[in-house]
């Protein structure tokens, strides 16, 4: 009986598929894109300019020179057409604050001060209670710093 469980499981394994194969298509069109332009420009002293343009709409342009500490500092732009028909452009800057896009398609934050809703005034409340109970002296005992 043991045999029979054993081969089973030997020709289970046998019969995975071993390897890699190719990844499926990220789309179901398979649509070839013309590229109308296309012009990268690298210097010597590590600044670059790259301009794109599609057939379908995309348009993608982006510029970067070293910055600090062997950083690049880039900004650029991309432009295309959402499936839902939406045009989307994308303005950004990179460099040592991070990326930094703007876009009328991004989420925007609330303005501040925004109100703040009671249930935090009261958790601050409290804890700046804690806060005044928690005597001022190190404790003996083992735990955190405080």
């Amino acid at each position: 009986m043991n045999f029979f469980i054993i081969a089973a499981l030997a020709s289970v394994a046998a019969a995975v598929p071993q390897g890699y194969g190719a990844p499926p298509p990220r789309y179901a069109s398979s649509e070839e894109v013309a590229i109308l332009r296309d012009e990268r420009v690298i210097e010597d002293d590590g600044r670059y300019n790259f301009d794109m343009e599609a057939a379908n709409g995309i348009v993608v342009s982006e510029s970067g020179s070293p910055g600090a500490k062997g950083a690049i500092n880039s900004a650029g732009a991309f432009s295309y057409t959402a499936p839902d028909g939406t045009p989307i452009r994308l303005q950004f800057v990179a460099d040592e604050n991070g990326f930094q896009p703007q876009g009328d398609h991004l989420p925007v934050a609330p303005e501040f001060p925004h109100p703040i809703p009671q249930f935090v005034l009261d958790q601050i409340a409290f804890a700046a209670q804690e806060d005044a109970r928690r005597p001022s002296e190190p404790s003996s005992r083992y735990g955190a710093p405080q």
